[in-house]
């Protein structure tokens, strides 16, 4: 598979995506929420624009909740290397060259927008991050003109016969680099580009800013975007507070839970100045002493946490403490490695892509040896292949242990402060059910 047909179905990629989608979507992440799959007709001729905000978690996040093999374009710097060229062709990405990259290397663009033509023509899915760039914030950036171009001149290629539609496309993460994580995907209405085609033809400078800026209007309807610079962070924080405990909802999940906060917000800002400020004030009072006590926002938000259960949790804790030892065998190699591996990395946003792949790569490697192990060290046969099973199970144990470790402890924190009467955790206290209540009020 190359670029000269990488539109065309690939066998070998389509084993590689399966064992690559098991592990983004049942390992590194805890859930996947999709939301809007109605909205993609296999036989339409389609252009998706997702948010960018995770590097290259941004890509799989589509590709693994697409079926088929959509292509991606990507900046031609990385595609230098002649055996990084050949892999990026095979996993079907195409390179798109920038001004900096060499006035003759923007004319390999000519032969890339043929290539383009290609795939939409044969209905794979043509995937563009329209921010151009990531960036590690809950907003919509000004949208680069290509993904426009594109969609225009494959139309104008096609005598304005292929009826493109553009996929606006939101991801959102509970959180950017942990792992077991959730991720929302939602994919947009379709819009579509013939209607901007009369206007092409009369001004295409024109067709260009009007379809840009209805996808960037379409993607903030789907995503969290967070507008104020001046008081991003308490918003953001904010999310966290009142909405931290959805996030694994999938009726009514965490994103628009977000948004809705967001454009109350915003309408209060305009309203009520003062008490818009307020709730800032104290998103930001909330965050900084709730992580100087270490104190989770769950917990904090519970009215008691009573002794009996604390008590019992922690018997539990400790009876099942050999389980949690021995699922660390399997989580600390495929978990801890990585982690200390992407601590040098200066990009934040490229951490939770590294550590997949790193994460990802160990599992290829331990688990052959692990199965090897398993039927050189126990007997009969049987017994060996449970024993080999039971080692992602109880790794997976090993991680609710530990959810559920920091729950108690928690919990016998916070009635320890109450105890001693620690005027930190009572304004912390105040504040917290302030807050909730002028939001609830909203």
């Amino acid at each position: 598979m190359g670029k000269e047909n990488i539109e065309k179905y690939s066998f070998g990629y389509a084993v590689l995506k399966g064992c690559l989608k098991f592990w983004h979507n049942n390992v590194f992440y805890r859930r996947i929420i999709v939301i809007g799959r109605d909205h993609l007709n296999p036989d339409d001729h389609l252009i998706f624009a997702p948010n960018h905000q995770n590097a290259l978690m941004d890509a799989l996040a589509v590709l693994f909740t697409l079926k088929g093999q959509p292509v991606f374009l990507a900046r031609a710097d990385i595609f230098k290397k002649k055996f990084m060229a050949s892999l990026l062709y095979f996993i079907k990405i195409l390179p798109v060259y920038r001004i900096r990259d060499g006035f003759r290397s923007v004319t390999g663009n000519d032969e890339i927008f043929d290539k383009t033509i290609d795939v939409l023509r044969n209905k794979n899915g043509l995937v563009v991050l329209p921010e151009g760039t990531h960036e590690g914030f809950r907003k919509l950036r000004q949208l680069k003109k290509g993904i426009c171009r594109i969609a225009f001149q494959a139309e104008e290629a096609s005598d304005f016969k292929l009826n493109i539609k553009i996929i606006p496309v939101g991801l959102e993460y509970s959180h950017y680099s942990r792992y077991r994580q959730v991720v929302t995907v939602v994919y947009g209405r379709p819009i579509e580009v013939s209607e901007f085609n009369e206007l092409y033809r009369k001004s295409p400078e024109i067709a260009l800013n009007e379809l840009r800026s209805k996808l960037s209007s379409e993607m903030k309807m789907i995503m969290v975007h967070i507008d104020s610079e001046e008081d991003y962070e308490a918003i953001d924080e904010l999310r966290s507070i009142v909405n931290g405990r959805f996030s694994d909802k999938v009726r009514f999940p965490k994103l628009f839970r977000d948004r809705i906060l967001i454009e109350k917000l915003n309408r209060l800002k305009i309203l009520d100045p003062e008490l818009y400020k307020r709730i800032c004030t104290l998103s930001l009072q909330v965050k900084e002493k709730a992580k100087a006590l270490n104190i989770d926002y769950r917990l904090l938000a519970k009215k008691k946490h009573p002794l009996g259960w604390l008590i019992a949790g922690f018997a539990g804790l400790i009876a099942a403490l050999p389980l949690f030892i021995y699922g660390n065998i399997f989580n600390l190699i495929l978990l801890e490695i990585p982690n200390f591996q992407v601590r040098k990395i200066k990009d934040i946003q490229f951490r939770s892509s590294l550590k997949y792949g790193y994460s990802l790569a160990l599992a290829l490697i331990i688990t052959p040896i692990a199965l090897i192990l398993s039927f050189l060290i126990f007997s009969p046969w049987w017994l060996s292949v449970l024993v080999f099973l039971s080692l992602p199970v109880s790794g997976l144990i090993a991680w609710l242990y530990y959810l559920e470790f920091n729950r108690i402890t928690g919990g016998f924190r916070i009635r320890n402060y109450l105890k001693s009467n620690n005027q930190e955790y009572l304004t912390l206290k105040k504040n917290h059910d302030e807050l909730i209540n002028l939001v609830a009020s909203l």
